[in-house]
């Protein structure tokens, strides 16, 4: 585990608040190297899969030219959803690190916990709680802000 990742998955997680996208950010590492880091995109391209993960995923993997990263971990400031622990999953990520839980929507610790089902052909490692005050506060302000 580094701090200093999940901190820049936090720094892309308040650059997504200020464009208007609910405030997650993604980090992909390989051998010790940042390859991929992006911030919810649903908003801006109009896409609902554009989640910080599934951006990040899909930028590391272009980067090495292979849609299997099982050199790589993930830095998330939210518990996944169902849809990004599958993608993690079919892209054999090898360890998710994630700040905080998501009661409702998340599907790694909560809900429908993805790792655990029949469907799941790899689980990677899972650590929870590296950031979770920080990854609150961002998301518990985000929409504080949006309810005035």
């Amino acid at each position: 585990m580094n701090r200093r990742i999940m901190d820049l998955a936090l720094e892309e997680a308040i650059w997504a608040a200020e464009r208007g996208e609910v405030p997650v950010g993604a980090v992909i590492v390989c051998n010790g190297e940042i390859i991929a880091r992006a911030g919810n995109r649903t908003r801006e391209h109009h896409d609902v899969t554009a989640h910080a993960e599934i951006v990040a995923i899909r930028s590391a993997a272009a980067s090495l030219k292979n849609e299997r990263l099982s050199h790589c971990d993930i830095y998330v400031t939210l518990e996944p959803c169902a849809m990004c622990a599958a993608a993690i999953s079919f892209a054999r990520i090898r360890r998710l690190y994630f700040g905080a839980e998501d009661v409702k929507g998340g599907a790694v610790v909560n809900g429908g916990r993805f790792f655990d089902s029949p469907a799941c052909h790899h689980a990677p490692d899972i650590y929870s709680g590296i950031g979770e005050f920080e990854a609150s506060k961002i998301l518990t302000e985000f929409f504080q802000q949006k309810r005035m």
